[in-house]
């Protein structure tokens, strides 16, 4: 685990390769067995392929989707916000399952953050993607995860630049160094 840690950075160039069958299969099995609040399992997610949806999805915001569209795949996390209080962070857990399951396949990935984003003055990128897909209102949108065969090379981060400073010991020290 600490090598795919060590190793996974955000990826936003894609070949046009599909994900293979067996690897989608992996990613789905991935993120049913997500752990989540009292086994509460509030999440669902909608695997897309088709591109002309992913290319719909990559509009949801601004900034911070535009990549999406070149995406073979665009997995939407999102939960029945009627089944648990805590239904981010369930949906949180599964999504970087979701990311740390396509390092392990070779497939890079990332993250398209929805929840308390605009798609603009008049609408959040969550009701843009609500309305896009016919979602019922009780279905919330956490994030898109766009996944793919690499079509770039980024290196994990080095030690040096972790920030140790941030990790404490028995108590929180102000201004360690």
């Amino acid at each position: 685990m600490i090598e795919l840690l060590r190793s996974r950075r955000s990826i936003r160039k894609f070949t046009s390769e599909p994900v293979a069958p067996k690897k989608l299969e992996q990613l789905q099995e991935a993120v049913l067995r997500s752990p989540s609040s009292k086994n509460g399992n509030p999440w669902e997610f909608i695997f897309v392929d088709d591109p002309k949806l992913i290319q719909q999805l990559s509009q949801c915001k601004p900034h911070g989707a535009a990549f999406l569209e070149k995406a073979p795949l665009a997995v939407i996390v999102l939960a029945d916000e009627n089944k648990g209080d805590v239904w981010v962070e369930d949906c949180s857990i599964a999504s970087i399952l979701l990311q740390l399951t396509a390092q392990s396949l070779d497939l890079g990935s990332c993250w398209v953050q929805v929840r308390k984003r605009q798609h603009n003055q008049e609408q959040t990128a969550e009701q843009y993607i609500q309305h896009l897909l016919q979602l019922p209102e009780n279905l919330r949108v956490l994030s898109i995860i766009a996944i793919g065969n690499p079509a770039q090379t980024r290196q994990g981060k080095p030690s040096e630049e972790l920030e140790y400073h941030k990790i404490h010991h028995n108590q929180f020290t102000p201004g360690k160094p």
